[in-house]
């Protein structure tokens, strides 16, 4: 499916065949839809095949028939997952061609805005589909960073909650998100240094860098936090392992004099004075009884148990 839009106005229109000022949107171009665009536009061939290849990285070159560059990002950047999406952008002179294959978050977004809000030209328009990416990828540190935030939350209030699967879970879509902000802010980089553009424009291309720049610098900070958290989890489990063997400890000195005194009461001698007292079971009791609480009561006050 090819569609078009008029840069100066903003009105969709469809395409005979103009080469300038145009915006073509090509989703999931079909063979003879890509010989209609070779006839039109000198696609460089390398620039074709990358923009064609399923799973290709993010990329840009400045070739002599035009500037390319390939982005990929999340597909769902609200509920970040193992889906991604990418646009390739052909910059011509007077026109600009996306290829994707069901178009991408930041198409969607830039579509309505051309030929308003200072949206008229092909350097605009490629700023605004790499600056509506990089917003993605804040969108994805967002909905991570509120995951991680449940994720503390959890460690804290549930002492049988193990977090050790969902933080690798969450550590593996944050590497993810890294890699492809990563791959987008180096292409993104190149192609301000190299594309043939007005130094305003350039300056453009800096500004959706230095956004990639700061969204990696925030999924780098949640993967410090996720480190954290795991070992504060690590830490809170040894303190409770802790408070147990103290626990145990001090029942066990508590019941060593009583076993003890049971021990010596308990010797088979013919001569033992306690034997023949009346009220010797009691006195035994009473011992056992004073013993085990003024350990306890010491214990407590000491702040062992």
């Amino acid at each position: 499916m090819i569609r078009a839009k008029d840069l100066r106005s903003g009105q969709d229109v469809s395409w005979p065949g103009e080469q300038g000022g145009l915006w073509l949107d090509c989703q999931d171009p079909t063979p003879e839809e890509l010989a209609q665009l070779g006839a039109h536009f000198p696609l460089n061939r390398l620039a074709l095949e990358d923009a064609l290849e399923h799973g290709h990285w993010s990329r840009a070159e400045q070739y002599p028939e035009h500037a390319f560059i390939t982005i990929r990002s999340f597909a769902h950047p609200q509920q970040p997952d193992e889906f991604t999406e990418r646009v390739s952008i052909f910059i011509f002179a007077d026109a600009v061609l996306t290829i994707s294959r069901n178009g991408t978050k930041a198409i969607d977004a830039v579509w309505p805005l051309v030929g308003r809000e200072a949206v008229n030209s092909v350097p605009e328009v490629v700023y605004e589909l790499l600056d509506a990416t990089a917003d993605s990828f804040f969108a994805v540190a967002d909905a991570l960073e509120t995951q991680v935030d449940a994720l503390e939350e959890q460690v804290f209030r549930h002492v049988r909650f193990n977090p050790v699967e969902p933080v690798f879970d969450l550590k593996h879509l944050i590497g993810q998100a890294r890699r492809l902000s990563a791959d987008a802010r180096e292409a993104v980089g190149l192609l301000s240094r190299h594309a043939a553009a007005d130094p305003a424009d350039l300056v453009r291309y800096r500004d959706a860098q230095d956004s990639l720049t700061r969204a990696g610098s925030r999924l780098d900070a949640l993967r410090d936090q996720l480190t954290s958290l795991l070992d504060l989890h690590l830490n809170l489990q040894s303190q409770r392992m802790n408070e147990v063997m103290r626990t145990l400890t001090a029942v066990s000195v508590i019941f060593l004099p009583l076993t003890f005194l049971a021990g010596v009461w308990g010797m088979n001698f013919e001569h033992m004075p306690e034997l023949a007292l009346p009220y010797g079971y009691a006195l035994a009791w009473a011992s056992f009884v004073g013993v085990g609480a003024l350990l306890a009561y010491f214990f407590k006050r000491r702040g062992w148990w």
